[in-house]
């Protein structure tokens, strides 16, 4: 079932997600509703506080979104952060129409737990390490436009308050 995707300035998207203490059939769902959710939203990530769940888990496809490959659902993951800081685009489905440049480190050791509780562990660069940092930022409340410069961030602002006024919101 494809869920509803919390938009910024949502302040749900703001709160510290919590551990998810038992993999139930009820995460399952979760999980392969956001992976459908992120699929047709031609996402390569998906934390659950984006729909509306403040639960510490994550999907990551980076394979598409022609192809659907490389699945990974993440529960509780921690990460280890390495390298040089590199800069890329990034974007967001709770912040629909906008990029910018974006800077986080090159590379991330991940750690968590799969659907079925088995310990998960890789090593992370290019794509697949930026995903996996803008994911588990959500689950810090954290949006990449939140690392945005005071200026850029501003001028965001002030679109998204224009274009609500513009739609009656």
């Amino acid at each position: 079932m494809i869920l509803p995707v919390l938009q910024y300035p949502d302040p749900r998207l703001a709160r510290k997600a919590v551990a998810v203490e038992e993999i139930s059939p009820r995460i399952r769902a979760l999980a392969a509703d956001m992976t459908e959710t992120m699929y047709a939203g031609d996402g390569v990530g998906l934390a659950a506080p984006q729909v509306g769940e403040s639960l510490r888990l994550v999907v990551i496809d980076i394979s598409g979104p022609e192809r659907r490959e490389d699945l990974h659902v993440l529960i509780n993951p921690v990460l280890t952060l390495s390298g040089e800081e590199l800069s890329a685009d990034e974007g967001c489905l709770s912040v629909p129409d906008y990029s910018a440049r974006v800077t986080r480190r090159e590379f991330a050791a991940v750690r968590a737990v799969d659907l079925e509780g088995r310990p998960v562990a890789f090593n992370a660069s290019g794509r697949l390490a930026v995903c996996v940092q803008h994911e588990c930022d959500h689950l810090d409340g954290v949006l990449f436009i939140d690392r945005l410069s005071r200026m850029k961030r501003g001028m965001l602002d002030r679109r998204l308050k224009k274009k609500a006024a513009e739609h009656g919101r």
